[in-house]
């Protein structure tokens, strides 16, 4: 669905990608991470068709996003990271605007997912709150049924009930054969709904997984309470596998890689009352790679 061969993009003599290269299948979801500047949204624009690399191609189903523009962007629903719409009309003027544009929309998807939203479609976009507005961005990227969806920072502004509403879309989207391009902040809306994940560094690809192999990495946070005085971090220190231990009166809180049968071993005679341990996720992930020098 997504090929992107030595994509390079500079701003004058500042690099913002570097060769990145990468194939997107059809079918899955794929997170796109990264710091702020790392340049992720330099290659969103270049993969919509919205800015030409410095060198290299950008590819969706097989169509140039630079030579051969219109026709890739036929396959594409696309939600900018700030999404801006006119602010005179009423989201259902926009939204069958935007359908005239494209060649029409089955009213039923349109409205379904309007609904879903909780969106008001008669309210002048530009009396909108911020979460509303993003609202309609997300319905006019998706409300086409497009091979492609491109979504940056798709969340922003949303409440827990419309975010979760957004996930079952997104899922929905999948279920039926179409790919996401997904890039935000919120990890762990990405981690419940990516299948891959690559993550950026400076402009350059660092490491494409996928969200099971990249979790599983990860360090395991387990919490111990003990009825009388825990046992002194340096003796935690010294089990195999516990890479970092920090207690206080009643509990000890560590970070361990591997198999926890020699931690609880080492702690039996200490009177444990309570174990709970933190599994995994892409948040640590990032904060491991990003923490990185």
């Amino acid at each position: 669905m997504i090929e992107f061969d030595g994509l390079t993009k500079y701003y004058g003599r500042q690099p913002a990608l570097v060769d990145v290269t990468l194939k997107v299948p059809a079918g899955v979801v794929f997170g796109y991470l990264g710091p702020n500047g790392a340049g992720k949204t330099t290659t969103i624009r270049i993969l919509v068709g919205l800015m030409r690399p410095t060198r290299g191609t950008a590819r969706v189903r097989g169509a140039d996003t630079v030579r051969e523009r219109e026709v890739a962007q036929r396959h594409i629903g696309y939600l900018p990271g700030q999404f801006v719409a006119y602010p005179d009309l009423t989201a259902e003027q926009y939204l069958r605007y935007l359908a005239a544009l494209r060649g029409g929309v089955d009213p039923a998807v349109r409205d379904a997912m309007i609904e879903r939203l909780d969106l008001d479609p008669s309210q002048r976009i530009g009396a909108m709150s911020h979460g509303n507005r993003q609202k309609v961005g997300i319905v006019q990227a998706f409300m086409f049924e497009p091979d492609l969806l491109v979504l940056d920072e798709p969340t922003t502004g949303l409440d827990p009930l419309v975010q979760r509403e957004f996930l079952g879309m997104v899922r929905q989207a999948r279920a039926a054969g179409r790919t996401v391009f997904l890039s935000s902040h919120v990890l762990s809306e990405v981690q419940a709904v990516a299948d891959t994940v690559g993550m950026l560094r400076e402009g350059q690809l660092i490491t494409v997984r996928s969200v099971a192999e990249l979790t599983k990495q990860a360090f395991h946070r387990i919490d111990l309470t003990f009825a009388g005085e825990p046992p002194d971090s340096d003796v935690l220190r010294g089990i195999a596998g516990v890479r970092r231990a920090e207690r206080n009166a009643v509990a000890v809180h560590v970070e361990l890689e591997g198999s926890t049968a020699d931690l609880v071993k080492a702690v039996a005679p200490y009177d444990v009352v309570d174990i709970v341990s933190h599994e995994p996720d892409l948040e640590e992930v990032f904060l491991t790679y990003y923490g990185q020098e």
